[in-house]
């Protein structure tokens, strides 16, 4: 997916699902109950077991712990569909205005990045900006998290993030952007993570580069359609079909080749030793990596509908 040019790449190698953020439903607040450095070296413990995406300081550094393509784990049953937030300070402690505007800034950026609606949440199963205590047990029972007085401050968060974003129209959602003054390509690649040639590219856009305010810019190629995961009975009664064609090739493309011959539209024992293949190289172990497809592997492998 996607790192924040905003913050402070410092990654973890430890405490993280690597290709396991399923989708961005929003941004979640949390509270670290200790300190900017100390959190930093907790989560590079592996005893730890937690992490987040981002986390700020009271004096507003903001750093990137975890790329959105994976899974921080910070607010448990929450962690496959939210980003998550964790600010420098105790329970009880308001954030620090720098802590707002950073917060903010995260937040207009998974606007733009992700398509994730600016407004406010309580809702697990809503989207926008929400925080840590709304999952209740099934986030592990942080009630506490980030506690009252921050969030009474989540409107002042919305409201800057909305300032941020300045009105234009984000990326996944809509697939535009509409230019405001002094945008350049370079500029507006930053802030949607694409790269700016990829911009002009999209749009047919040649040097000089010029654009203008009101202009709208796709952000994203039109989506290719995939084929929808057929179950795990289809693949165990042996089918001949196109769609076994096309999962190999995408297999192949992957760098997941048992392939002798092929592959062919009949599915075979080369089909799932290289899915087995494919399975593994999503980290999967045991049982999940027998060669079978489930739909976690199978939504990943994006088979184009045939």
């Amino acid at each position: 997916m996607a790192r924040f040019s905003g913050a402070t790449w410092k990654p973890i190698s430890v405490n993280y699902t690597k290709n396991g953020q399923d989708s961005v439903r929003g941004v979640v607040i949390h509270i670290m109950d200790g300190t900017y450095a100390g959190t930093d070296s907790w989560f590079r413990n592996p005893a730890a077991q937690a992490s987040s995406h981002f986390g700020t300081s009271r004096t507003g550094q903001l750093c990137q712990w975890v790329d959105t393509a994976n899974r921080a784990w910070a607010q448990a049953g929450g962690n496959r569909t939210w980003l998550s937030i964790e600010n420098e300070g105790k329970g009880g402690d308001a954030l620090t205005d720098a802590q707002l505007t950073r917060c903010a800034e995260v937040l207009a950026w998974a606007h733009k990045t992700h398509g994730v609606p600016l407004q406010l949440t309580t809702d697990p199963n809503g989207r926008g900006l929400g925080y840590h205590g709304m999952g209740g047990s099934a986030w592990g029972g942080h009630t506490s998290c980030p506690g009252s007085r921050v969030v009474a401050q989540l409107p002042e968060i919305l409201k800057r993030a909305k300032a941020i974003a300045g009105g234009s129209t984000p990326g996944p959602s809509t697939g535009t952007y509409t230019v405001k003054a002094g945008d350049t390509l370079s500029g507006i690649g930053k802030a949607l993570g694409i790269k700016w040639e990829t911009l002009a590219q999209l749009n047919g856009i040649k040097a000089p580069y010029v654009i203008k305010p009101g202009q709208k810019l796709k952000t994203k190629a039109s989506a290719p359609q995939y084929a929808p995961f057929p179950g795990a009975a289809y693949f165990k009664a042996s089918p001949n079909s196109a769609l076994v064609t096309a999962m190999g090739r995408r297999l192949v493309a992957e760098g997941c080749s048992a392939y002798a011959d092929g592959p062919g539209p009949r599915w075979t024992e080369a089909d799932r030793k290289s899915y087995q293949k494919w399975q593994r190289k999503l980290g999967f172990t045991g049982a999940d990596a027998d060669g079978w497809p489930g739909a976690s592997s199978w939504a990943k492998l994006r088979v184009p509908k045939v």
